[in-house]
């Protein structure tokens, strides 16, 4: 494993646990940080083996190792809170929401939650909203390999560049033909309906793959250049549009970025800063000393878990309320319960569930290296 990688996978993870505990406005963004480090972790890992295997091995063995990776808990959770919702539903608890997430199950189930995320018929619900990013990242995983292998070595970054710069396109043409009404079963919020469509993020992926075949010119100058350029472009780009900014917690940054076309550009933007992050950890060592400190490395190492099972425990934490904890304490009591708890369930079943399954994958799908 690269030094401080399970640190940023960390990082990505509280971030998004801070918006959805509603500590963090611009917390979201962690989702655009998992998105950049797959684009590089899993273009490395695919480049490697087209250069060792030939067609049948490279396809075998990378799906099956994802299978490995991926699918296990992803389906453990889903049983669990089938298993959950049959249980409250019998007691006559909150039958609404068990029966909602029966209602949406199908869609996880087969991974396309983002495209439900995005439809008008779309209903929020705390167990399952955030396996959108889940769905997105399953398509990444299916097309992309067929992607690497179709692409020649020479043409490799020119590929790169062109899907980078495709996402902001992608966004614009997207956003003229849904105002034009062709696509009403969307939500008729433009950015939300867009938000979750794997198109959205094609450059956050490509920025990552960038890594692998680009070198970013004096990250860590960059790095902290951007930190003070980003929010002072977004604020002033939201002032010349609409005479206004957003909150200033969001740091420029507010969720879908909806005002005067942020989200085209905006995107982008962040996916280029965390790809420079990315690079200044990988090539420089920046950061290290910070990001492989044992509690960082151990929050890294189980980010998956605690992502599958944050929102949900957060839903089931806020029904302390049903216990008399007044309101203003439920937020920051559900927090720190939602927190613990998470990370209890996500331990238990990295060792019990992710763990031996992950040490099949080398005797069923073994490769020189570690992916």
């Amino acid at each position: 494993m690269i030094p401080g990688l399970d640190g940023l996978r960390a990082i990505a993870f509280l971030l998004v646990f801070g918006f959805h505990t509603e500590y963090l406005e611009f917390g979201w963004v962690g989702v655009q940080l998992f998105f950049v480090l797959s684009g590089f972790l899993i273009t490395n890992i695919l480049v490697k083996m087209k250069d060792e295997y030939g067609p049948r091995d490279y396809f075998v063995k990378f799906y099956g190792r994802r299978f490995l990776r991926i699918f296990p808990l992803y389906y453990f959770y889903l049983v669990l809170v089938l298993g959950l919702t049959f249980f409250f539903i019998n007691i006559g608890y909150k039958t609404s929401v068990m029966k909602l997430f029966q209602e949406q199950l199908p869609y996880a189930l087969t991974y396309i939650y983002n495209f439900h995320y995005a439809s008008a018929d779309y209903r929020h619900l705390n167990f399952l909203v955030h396996f959108w990013s889940l769905s997105v990242e399953e398509q990444f995983y299916i097309f992309w390999p067929l992607f690497i292998f179709l692409t020649p070595k020479q043409y490799r970054k020119s590929f790169f560049v062109f899907v980078a710069l495709f996402g902001p396109v992608a966004r614009f043409f997207m956003d003229f033909v849904f105002r034009g009404g062709l696509f009403s079963s969307l939500n008729p919020m433009a950015p939300m309906a867009l938000y979750p469509i794997t198109f959205n993020h094609l450059d956050a992926f490509a920025f990552g793959a960038l890594l692998t075949v680009f070198r970013i010119p004096k990250p860590r100058l960059q790095f902290v250049i951007l930190t003070i350029l980003l929010p002072v472009a977004a604020f002033l780009w939201q002032f010349v549009s609409v005479g206004d900014v957003s909150s200033l917690q969001s740091l420029g940054y507010s969720f879908l970025m909806p005002v005067g076309y942020q989200f085209v550009w905006g995107y982008s933007a962040l996916n280029y800063y965390f790809a420079v992050l990315v690079f200044a950890v990988v090539s420089e060592g920046a950061f290290t000393d910070f990001l492989n400190n044992k509690v960082l490395r151990y929050l890294g190492k189980i980010s998956y878990g605690l992502y599958v099972y944050h929102n949900g425990v957060l839903w089931f934490a806020y029904r302390l309320r049903d216990f008399g904890v007044g309101e203003e304490y439920i937020k920051p009591i559900s927090a720190l319960v939602t927190f613990l708890t998470t990370l209890l369930l996500a331990s238990l079943t990295y060792y019990l569930v992710e763990k031996p399954l992950l040490n099949l994958k080398d005797q069923f799908f073994p490769t020189s290296g570690k992916n």
